[in-house]
């Protein structure tokens, strides 16, 4: 047991520089995963996602296309799908306007909470095994479920046992399929191809939002920045 050396003073000193330096700590993982989306595109340059395996809500015609960047273990972008996610999906999918491709960056585990285990690759492979039976509703049923049932970051909570009892909430998933398909890493590469993808695209943060390729600035108001952003490129 390590122990504080010197007079009382020295101590107390000493005491509260360590829960300083603690508090820092939590404020820079807290900061590295709910700071707003900011620009991550020079100027009027969009970024051109490959979106051939991705999944996606909406109409397939939809004139406006949404490219969402997120992390099942970001806690921001829990609260995003609890609060903005929902009116923006009645506003602009729901109506045909927009296509909402959802891209997963597994990056909390391991750049920011430092786990042991990657579970947040874990939870976007478990994600593309659903997407890979059950397609684009299969994929934003379980994407629901995850949201939901996340821990804390510095948990290692997404392990695959769990995200397989998850996985039997999704109706019609043939749940051993889905194991052998959790259990060989079946999905590991197209993961990996997105999280590129991603950091290709100079992605900081989750969640970040793409209009047409161009990330939108998120300040207090996410559904009246996106919006503004969609109607901006539906003109």
């Amino acid at each position: 047991m390590t122990r504080l050396s010197g007079n009382n003073s020295n101590r107390s000193v000493l005491l509260i520089g360590t829960l300083i330096a603690a508090a820092l700590i939590g404020l820079a993982i807290w900061a590295m995963t709910h700071k707003a989306a900011a620009p991550t595109t020079s100027g009027d340059k969009a970024v051109n996602f490959n979106l051939a395996n991705l999944p996606f809500d909406g109409k397939a015609d939809a004139p406006v296309t949404v490219v969402a960047v997120e992390d099942f273990k970001c806690p921001a972008c829990k609260n995003f799908q609890d609060t903005a996610a929902p009116e923006l999906k009645t506003k602009y999918v729901d109506t045909g306007k927009v296509k909402w491709y959802t891209l997963i960056w597994p990056f909390i585990s391991t750049q920011v909470a430092r786990n042991p285990e990657d579970d947040s690759k874990y939870a976007a492979m478990a994600a593309k095994c659903v997407y890979d039976q059950k397609g684009n509703e299969g994929f934003s049923t379980y994407r629901d479920i995850l949201f939901r049932a996340q821990q804390t970051e510095t948990i290692v909570w997404a392990t695959k046992s769990y995200l397989k009892q998850l996985a039997s909430n999704v109706d019609g998933l043939d749940t051993g399929k889905f194991a052998t398909c959790l259990d060989t890493d079946a999905t590991a590469a197209r993961v990996e191809a997105d999280k590129k993808q991603a950091e290709d695209a100079g992605v900081s943060s989750t969640p970040t939002i793409f209009v047409n390729g161009k990330a939108v600035t998120i300040t207090t108001d996410a559904v009246k920045d996106i919006s503004a952003a969609i109607d901006t490129a539906a003109k």
